[in-house]
């Protein structure tokens, strides 16, 4: 299955296992695990011990995943976002200021490599030294690809019992996340056909 960087940010916010929310970029350790597991999707100076995360760089990438949750509630509409912060988005207005701006701190200039016996490839050239300035416009970068590529019709908000996720319709059939998300709701749907009905009072 195809990771997406802006869908990787988006289900840093996750159901927990206990009936909660959790949030993988919630302290400085957190940011350094989860670029360490994007390093394949980022830059490798973002994605590994060269890059000293602070709280700074966790309060920047915060809010890139702001504004990033916020359209992509905006994108499944009419049905309804992610519980998890449903009553806190960013206006669309926003949102769109925040990526926008992120994107455009780093000036990039496209470079083509082609080794021999492979083939070619294109990659990212700034002469930006701020990693944070380049960690945030990367991310904001994948966004607006996500956004505006054809994965954006297929996105969709789990809507299974306590999952709080976003994810890419996978088939036509997909109508949760993932696995344990189908048989959670299948229970769920299971419990509620068999709860027996109140009886109103006889007069």
């Amino acid at each position: 299955m195809d990771r997406h960087l802006a869908l990787e940010l988006a289900t840093t916010i996750r159901h927990d296992g206990h009936g909660g929310v959790a949030d993988d970029l919630a302290t400085v350790q957190g940011l350094a695990d989860w670029l360490r597991a994007q390093s394949d999707l980022l830059d490798p100076s973002l994605g590994t011990g060269d890059f000293a995360a602070d709280e700074a760089a966790r309060a920047e990438v915060v809010a890139v995943r702001a504004a990033v949750r916020s359209l992509f509630a905006r994108a499944v509409s009419p049905e309804p976002p992610s519980p998890a912060d449903a009553d806190r988005l960013l206006s669309t207005e926003d949102a769109l200021r925040a990526l926008n701006a992120a994107a455009a701190r780093q000036s990039v200039t496209p470079q083509l490599d082609w080794p021999v016996g492979a083939d070619p490839r294109k990659s990212l050239r700034s002469g930006e030294p701020d990693p944070v300035v380049r960690l945030t416009a990367a991310l904001a970068r994948a966004a607006i690809d996500f956004l505006t590529g054809p994965q954006r019709e297929l996105l969709r908000a789990c809507t299974a019992p306590r999952c709080v996720r976003y994810f890419v319709k996978g088939h036509g059939r997909q109508e949760y996340c993932k696995p344990s998300c189908s048989n959670r709701a299948r229970v769920a749907r299971h419990y509620q056909r068999a709860k027996p009905t109140a009886q109103k009072p006889t007069a």
